[in-house]
């Protein structure tokens, strides 16, 4: 083998040593994604963690999760990491083993901006899934949080995702965390940065909702484009808002329309039959609830497997409860004060102290905690509209009891002879129709309605033994503006009762706009005296 020339030999040597002073200097310019942990300060270490979880380490999870699990630990001087397996210890940068001294390391800290720090990092390593709803929640994950750290993890995520419904949420979320980045305000820019911005504001825009419109309302001394373009989104995002807000309020207005509508059936009943103000009525809806309580815990304790249908078995046992408890106000009280309205109410109010006081003696004075079944619980969400699965569930059984009450009425031999006696109850008598038989099944028919009231009351307000005074003036206003004895009209009263005070509670108070309600409908009864749909019965026969 020939000899190397000596000058050919101090060139190699030369260079050799330039690329290494090259690659010593390349490497150095490369920040380490882990340095910050190892920092006393908690903003340094929160930093950091996103920094970490975008930079693509292949030991960021691991460290990440960790940190959130107190299982890092630092060393007291340099930058040296390291995660506590039980009594072992392995480099947090490499996995590999490691055996520091224990003198020598301390536990990085952690706060609350540091554990939502980890868990919008760790939400991020739910790009990579391979099932769409994680992505897609982690995608929703770094929309909230809009980091413009988590830019690169998301650009990422895009090439690469498929599911339409994915790439539309990672579009959004990159362009919340492209809009939160510093460095814009006061600067025009390059016409293509510019341009990107633009692109954000209306996907932000387009998107809709308040966390799109306080990330947009956030940015200040932008470019003349972009603040126009935020302008107009804002624009567009708060006349959205006021939609979704007059859809919510219909919404709880139906939904109060559906309780009052079921705490007025069963009065509508006995008033348009048997002319009774029953001012107990409150009361048996009281006594559903309790009901329903009682059913709950039985089951509970016999028969655990049914607890979470144990909402439906209270639905039969509070109607004949409530039912029974009724024929036998009849029988022991109303049928002895038949044309004297005003005994009548005085009686039934003084039941209805009776019956608070008898349910304050067996349970207490306190509220009970009737639960919702895991089944009627959480919300679903369409747009910026939030329909909450038990009051969906409440308006649903409001129809479903009005229908079958339709079908008592209108197909059984008891309906019809309760439609006789409302309107002419003389003849219905002389027809050999039994009138008394008729009061005492309308009384209890209204007073069982009652308590399927309260088994849905049980799901939405306290259950005490006041439960029943929040709703007896309500269910009057329902039946009287309908008018008396008229299913369809005590429908349409609760329904429009119901929207117009949710309509007014924002804009005049609770209140206050009950105080309105109540003078329209006055206004309304001077014009219309028997209401919205008169039935004709006993009570206006000459």
């Amino acid at each position: 083998m020939p000899d190397i020339p000596a000058w050919l030999r101090r060139v190699a040597a030369g260079l050799v040593v330039a690329c290494c002073l090259l690659g010593a200097s390349a490497s150095a310019q490369v920040p380490d994604p882990f340095a910050g942990l190892s920092q006393t300060s908690f903003n340094a270490v929160a930093a950091s963690v996103t920094t970490l979880a975008a930079s693509g380490a292949p030991r960021a999870q691991a460290v990440i999760t960790a940190l959130g699990e107190r299982r890092l630990y630092a060393a007291r001087t340099g930058d040296a990491l390291y995660i506590r397996n039980g009594s072992d210890y392995v480099d947090a940068r490499s996995g590999a083993p490691a055996r520091p001294d224990p003198d020598t390391i301390r536990s990085v800290r952690v706060n609350n901006r540091i554990r939502e720090a980890v868990a919008g990092a760790l939400a991020l390593f739910g790009l990579t899934s391979s099932d769409p709803a994680i992505r897609l929640r982690s995608a929703d994950a770094a929309y909230d949080s809009h980091d413009p750290a988590a830019l690169p993890v998301l650009d990422r995520a895009l090439a690469h995702e498929a599911d339409a419904g994915v790439v539309h949420r990672l579009r959004e979320a990159r362009a919340a965390a492209l809009l939160s980045a510093p460095g814009q305000a006061g600067k025009p820019g390059d016409a293509g940065a510019v341009q990107e911005r633009i692109d954000a504001v209306r996907i932000l825009a387009a998107s809709g909702g308040l966390p799109a419109r306080a990330i947009l309302a956030g940015l200040h001394d932008q470019p003349a484009a972009v603040q126009a373009a935020v302008a107009q989104a804002l624009s567009s995002i708060d006349l959205r808002l006021r939609l979704w807000s007059v859809a919510q309020d219909l919404f709880y207005g139906l939904s109060l329309g559906s309780v009052l509508l079921l705490a007025a059936m069963g009065l509508a009943i006995t008033f348009g039959v048997m002319g009774v103000i029953n001012m107990a009525h409150g009361e048996v809806m009281m006594i559903g609830a309790y009901t329903t309580w009682m059913v709950q815990q039985a089951v509970a304790a016999a028969m655990p497997a049914l607890a979470p249908v144990s909402i439906l078995l209270a639905i039969p046992a509070a109607f004949l409860v409530c039912g029974a408890i009724g024929v036998a106000i009849e029988r022991g009280l109303i049928r002895f004060l038949y044309g004297r309205p005003l005994e009548t109410l005085l009686a039934t109010w003084g039941l209805s102290l009776v019956l608070q006081q008898a349910i304050r003696s067996l349970f207490g004075p306190t509220n009970i905690s009737v639960v919702t079944p895991g089944w009627l619980s959480g919300s679903l969400h369409w747009g910026g509209l939030v329909i909450t699965l038990n009051r969906l569930a409440i308006m649903i059984f409001a129809v479903l009891v009005m229908g079958a009450l339709s079908l008592v009425l209108r197909r059984t031999s008891l309906g019809l002879e309760m439609r006789a006696v409302t309107q002419n109850r003389r003849m219905a008598a002389l027809m050999g129709i039994r009138t008394p038989r008729v009061d005492a099944l309308t009384f209890g028919l209204g007073s069982g309605v009652a308590g399927l009231a309260g088994v849905a009351i049980s799901q939405i307000d306290n259950v005490s033994p006041n439960l029943g005074q929040g709703y007896i003036i309500d269910s009057f206003m329902v039946v009287v503006f309908g008018g008396v004895g008229n299913l369809w009209g005590t429908l349409a009263g609760a329904t429009t009762l119901g929207i117009a005070n949710k309509i007014l509670e924002p804009v005049a108070g609770a209140v206050l706009g009950k105080i309105v309600v109540l003078v329209l409908l006055i206004l309304f009864i001077q014009r219309r005296p028997r209401g919205m749909f008169p039935l004709k019965g006993r009570g206006v026969e000459s």
